[in-house]
This record gives C-alpha cells, structure tokens and sequence, in this order.
C-alpha cells in the first residue's frame, strides 16, 4: 500500500516505472527535519520494495532548492546524544538511496547545501541546473557534517579538494561541481527534470539485475576496500550467468537485435 507523506510528494509514472520522490518544503528551502529524514526512509523502502519502481528520481519542490541543510531550528535544541542519534539515522536513511539495486538519480534544483548535499552524494548519479550551488557549511555552525558528508565527499572528489570545501565552507557554482567530478551533467533548470528522466530511462533499458549487481560491486569497493570489491565483483559476475537476461543480452547481440529484458 502506497504511504502518504507530509513532507514529500510520491509520484510513480507507471508507463515508465520512474518514481518521483520530492522533498516538499518550499517555505524553509526543502530543510531537512527529522520528520523529513523518516518519511525519506519510508518513500525509500516503498520504491525499493516496489516491482512496478524501476528507477528513482529525487528532487526538491521549487526552483531555488534541492534541499538547502538541515532544519538549524531542530538542530539547536539537540543535547550531544541527541545528535549522535540524529546523525546515525540520517546516515541509515541516506544508505539506502546509496544502495539500492534501482538507479537513483538527483536532480539538483538549486541549493544543495549540507544535509542536501549529502543527500544528493548518496545517489547514483547527481545532475545539477545550471542555478544549483553544493557546499558542506556545517564549520560555520560549530559542527561538522553528520550525514556521511566526510565519507562521500572524499570518495567522489578526492581528499585534498574535500578537505578544502568542507574546511572552508565554500560553495561551489554547478559547472565547478561537475569540473571536481561532484556531478554527472548540468542542465538548463527548464530541462532538468525531462533530462533526468531520459538518463534513467537509458539505465533502465539496460538489464536490471546486472545493474543492480553493478551497483553493489561499486559499493562494496568504497565500503570494504579493494579486494573485498574485486571478490564482489568476480561473484556478481558468475551471478549474472545464470540469469535469463543474459542468455537474452548475448542472444540479442548474435542476432543483431534489441535486448528485451525482464529482470529475471
């Protein structure tokens, strides 16, 4: 059954199998709270668990944010305990955007700025509008981030220009962000959801289970190093022999044809 949310809208395109996930808080920039942060769980879990979802498009409402931080109201009041809570939670529910088998993709409508950012790092794929700005500006509070922004930022950019932005607190404009490697694509605003949706739909003619399989190897090298990665990988790959999609994929090809795929 389909959750109804407060703070996000759901929409599933059923001709594409694309769901639209919006963080819908336009009065405060898409700022997440906590109440944000547990329905981004849930509309997760739903799209995840979902046979008619084969790929997932995240946004914010508006053309000025993506998600412009945290709710800093929220944050004041919490003791140390608290946030160590907060942090631990966020970082669950950003884990799994980062893993799942069907292709997340954010489209970055303009600010995206600590917890937005990480965010958006803990998609597959990021495509900024050209309004877009991404920046970690948590030392300007006192804090740090705590939503696995020391972890993603490092990964997608390297640890010297990391370190730069997220010690500085400078932002970044969307072109600098796809030059350090942060995002895939920008995009005119007017075109970024219809280009977000075209990239997924690229991915999503693709075979299901090796992509999803794809996904995890990439992971698994981030999160356990590289042997760990490589036995991921030489696993996935005997994996993916035994599927229907790879005797279609490898038919489809000797008989110069379109691969038609159903996931199994």
């Amino acid at each position: 059954m389909a959750t109804s949310f407060e703070n996000l809208l759901y929409d599933l395109d059923a001709a594409t199998g694309i769901v639209t996930i919006t963080v819908n808080r336009p009065t405060k920039l898409n700022a997440l709270n906590a109440a944000t942060i547990e329905e981004l769980g849930q509309a997760i879990d739903q799209a995840r668990a979902d046979a008619a979802v084969r790929g997932i498009l995240l946004t914010g409402s508006g053309e000025k944010a993506f998600v412009a931080g945290a709710d800093i109201a929220e944050l004041a009041g919490l003791t140390g305990p608290g946030a160590r809570d907060a942090s631990a939670k966020g970082q669950a529910v950003f884990r799994r955007f980062e893993t799942s088998p069907k292709p997340v993709v954010a489209a970055v409508n303009g600010f995206a700025l600590g917890g937005g950012c990480e965010l958006a790092m803990a998609c597959h794929l990021r495509v900024a509008a050209d309004n877009a700005r991404f920046g970690q500006p948590e030392v300007n509070l006192g804090l740090l981030p705590g939503y696995g922004g020391t972890q993603r930022l490092v990964q997608l950019i390297g640890k010297g220009k990391a370190l730069e932005l997220l010690l500085t607190a400078d932002q970044v404009k969307a072109e600098e962000a796809q030059r350090l490697g942060l995002v895939n694509h920008v995009v005119p605003q007017a075109e970024l959801l219809s280009f977000c949706k075209n990239l997924l739909l690229k991915i999503l003619g693709k075979a299901p289970v090796a992509v999803g399989l794809t996904i995890d190897c990439v992971n698994t090298f981030f999160d356990e190093g590289g042997e760990a990665g490589y036995a991921a990988e030489a696993a996935a790959f005997g994996r993916a022999f035994g599927t229907a999609d790879f005797k279609e994929g490898t038919a489809a090809f000797l008989e110069k044809r379109p691969a038609t795929f159903n996931g199994n």
